[in-house]
């Protein structure tokens, strides 16, 4: 009879899931200092997951590419940059709108699929956009804020 063994690791801390805004990416985008662009460096190290949909990695790459002259990055640069988010990111897909519930009606793809992946954060420089959030056990926090809450001071 052969012997089936199944082993798997149970994480000692739950990783953070977070969705961030398009203004923070498009931030890390325009300088290398700050705590935006040490947010995007992380991704894909493993201290937390990042929620994306096709809208929200769509509206990343129309915000860049409308700056892309000022950034300092060539367009190939920006779709590796977009390529490497989608390959480490959890992909969800958003099944019920829950609009409106945000004064901006196009910060709430950013609610829902925080909504609907879990997310404990949605990381912004807007947060007053996000008011009403915390209805749904959602945090809104700066780059620097988040980076102090995973220990990575900024």
């Amino acid at each position: 009879m052969t012997q089936v063994v199944i082993s798997y690791t149970i994480p000692c801390e739950m990783k953070h899931r977070i969705v961030i805004d398009t203004n923070v990416f498009v931030s890390a985008l325009r300088s290398r200092r700050g705590a935006s662009f040490e947010l995007l460096s992380l991704i894909g190290v493993w201290e937390f997951e990042v929620a994306i949909s096709v809208p929200l990695i769509l509206e990343y790459e129309s915000a860049a590419k409308r700056i892309l002259d000022s950034l300092p990055l060539s367009e190939e640069d920006l779709e590796a940059i977009l390529d490497y988010i989608c390959s480490v990111a959890t992909h969800r897909k958003i099944h019920y709108l829950w609009r409106p519930q945000l004064k901006d009606p196009g910060d709430e793809m950013v609610l829902e699929l925080a909504v609907e992946s879990g997310s404990e954060f949605i990381v912004t420089y807007n947060e007053a956009d996000f008011k009403g959030a915390d209805r749904f056990g959602i945090r809104v926090v700066t780059p620097g804020a988040f980076l102090r809450e995973i220990g990575r001071s900024k």
